[in-house]
């Protein structure tokens, strides 16, 4: 092999890893969504809570993520609500639910959206959210 066969190959192993690490950098980081009055999407079939906030995950059987999704959540409920407010945990299967998915723009698995009491949407990750990360910002939304 040449020096340019090999050096070419290096530097299209270097642009692939260079590439995979911009497109997840940000995976399961958690953004704040303004929330506009009257901007407000549809959640009457979400199944939201009326007495604390509500974490959604969007799912599939098929999604290997979903499953480290779920053990999160279902971890940070436990550690951060109280029997006066609870924190709601909703999956909603993407395969099953298509018209959920296209209202709230779910486009990759998993997605995770935080409503608070009042169902609006206050905060989104794509990907895996740390349990830290959510625990941060639930609190303000049990006060």
């Amino acid at each position: 092999m040449t020096t340019v066969a090999i050096a070419s190959i290096v530097a299209a192993l270097a642009a692939a890893a260079l590439a995979g690490w911009l497109l997840t950098r940000g995976s399961g980081r958690l953004r704040a969504i303004d929330s506009a009055p009257g901007a407000a999407l549809d959640t009457a079939d979400l199944g939201l809570s009326r007495s604390g906030p509500t974490i959604v995950h969007f799912s599939a059987p098929w999604c290997g993520p979903c499953d480290r999704v779920r053990r999160v959540v279902e971890q940070v409920c436990s550690d951060v609500g109280d029997p006066g407010s609870p924190i709601a945990h909703v999956e909603i299967d993407l395969d099953a639910n298509p018209a959920a998915a296209r209202r709230f723009s779910v486009l990759s698995l998993p997605t995770t959206l935080i409503f608070d009491v009042d169902g609006r949407q206050r905060y989104r990750a794509s990907g895996v959210p740390k349990a830290a990360d959510l625990r941060s910002v639930l609190q303000p939304l049990l006060a």
